[in-house]
């Protein structure tokens, strides 16, 4: 049988990994993590106040119970495997690992502290391991008009007792307690935002935040559900929320620690006092050239935002997985198995993190769930590791 080996075991690795199990029905398929959980993006990157898009999870949660996918987690592509000794194990690797360094704003103080990437923030309040808690202060800017944006004014607007049925630990829901005022600043007029409508029509249902949509123009649905968010006030409201648009980024203002974030909107300028500056402007990385199926050398593949560049939402994905794996799907036609495929990585990583050791983790998080959530994700490697592996150790 083929032999294929998926790097990343994120959205973009097991959408490959469901569509060459279709594709290929004979094929030993395993996805391979530098983290010794799956799912990567979705649950980490994903907001956690959104399980009905972390819900995908039991789509994939198939690979691995039904159709033979294998998991090996806490495995670091050139610290603890190389591509080399992957690629003489496998018919077919497929590089899935994502882009994850958040995009600079590229002004003059877009190094200070308090100034923080969209991706940095998510992780913290998801609990990615051994991830420092993110200081959020009173006054915040957030620079972006898309999704990931929309996502932070959200979890940083809401109060308390809003986050029933997620997986915000604890720790997370105190850094954003002492947000009084967010300001959502874009390059792009309100009618050219990249805002999905839902997104901002769901934000018309907090609970603490009054909201003010500042230099809307043009028409279309997302200047509606902008215009149905103007004047929100619930009462006794703690946090209130400015929409901007057309304003480009000029320079953040401080010495030790951000004190305003100032732009320009040809002769005019937008001078915001603030504490904390939060860019939800992309992502980047470097990325390997592959064509546009996917193949970068015979047996090499990519997918996703490492593919593509960090642009498509979870069903793009989904599609550009589909095309790579019908790539691989016809070059392997051509190519004769025989390769040591998961035996070899099964002697080569003793210590990985198979599937059954995440059911392990996945079962910890559960029991130790605090009442209005649905997990409490476990924030540190070596304690994951103890638990998949039941060694005790904290």
């Amino acid at each position: 049988m083929h032999q294929i080996a998926i790097i990343g075991a994120g959205p973009s690795g097991c959408f490959t990994a469901q569509a060459l199990a279709k594709l290929m029905p004979g094929a030993r398929i395993d996805l391979i993590d530098a983290l010794p959980v799956p799912y990567g993006l979705i649950r980490y990157g994903v907001a956690p106040d959104h399980q009905g898009t972390k819900a995908v999870i039991r789509q994939f949660e198939r690979l691995f119970e039904r159709q033979g996918v294998g998991f090996f987690g806490h495995v670091r592509l050139g610290e603890t495997v190389t591509l080399e000794a992957l690629q003489g194990l496998y018919d077919a690797v497929v590089l899935a690992t994502g882009l994850s360094v958040d995009r600079r704003l590229g002004v003059k103080g877009d190094d200070l502290p308090g100034v923080l990437g969209s991706g940095a923030v998510t992780r913290a309040f998801n609990d990615y391991p051994d991830t420092a808690p993110v200081a959020i202060g009173e006054q915040v800017v957030i620079v972006g008009n898309g999704n990931v944006a929309a996502d932070l004014v959200r979890l940083l607007a809401k109060g308390a007792g809003e986050f029933h049925g997620s997986d915000l630990s604890e720790t997370a829901a105190r850094q954003c307690s002492d947000v009084r005022r967010i300001d959502v600043v874009g390059r792009s007029p309100s009618d050219q935002a990249k805002f999905d409508p839902v997104m901002i029509r769901e934000l018309g249902r907090l609970e603490q935040a009054a909201i003010h949509v500042h230099g809307l123009s043009g028409e279309g649905k997302i200047v509606e559900a902008l215009q149905h968010l103007e004047g929100h006030d619930p009462q006794d409201a703690t946090r209130e929320i400015h929409f901007h648009f057309g304003w480009t980024p000029e320079v953040i203002e401080g010495t030790d620690r951000v004190t305003a974030a100032r732009f320009r909107q040809g002769d005019a300028r937008l001078v915001l006092p603030c504490d904390t500056v939060l860019t939800a402007i992309g992502f980047e990385g470097e990325r390997p050239a592959a064509d546009a199926e996917g193949a970068i050398a015979p047996g090499l593949y990519a997918t996703g935002w490492l593919k593509r560049g960090p642009r498509g939402t979870i069903p793009e994905n989904r599609a550009d997985a589909q095309n790579v794996a019908a790539r691989i799907a016809a070059d392997l036609a051509d190519v004769a198995p025989g390769k040591a495929g998961r035996d070899g990585v099964l002697a080569l990583v003793p210590g990985a993190v198979h599937y059954d050791h995440w059911q392990r983790i996945d079962a910890a998080e559960r029991a130790d769930c605090p009442e209005g959530r649905v997990r409490r994700k476990i924030p540190t490697t070596a304690r994951m590791l103890a638990i998949a592996h039941q060694t005790g150790e904290s």
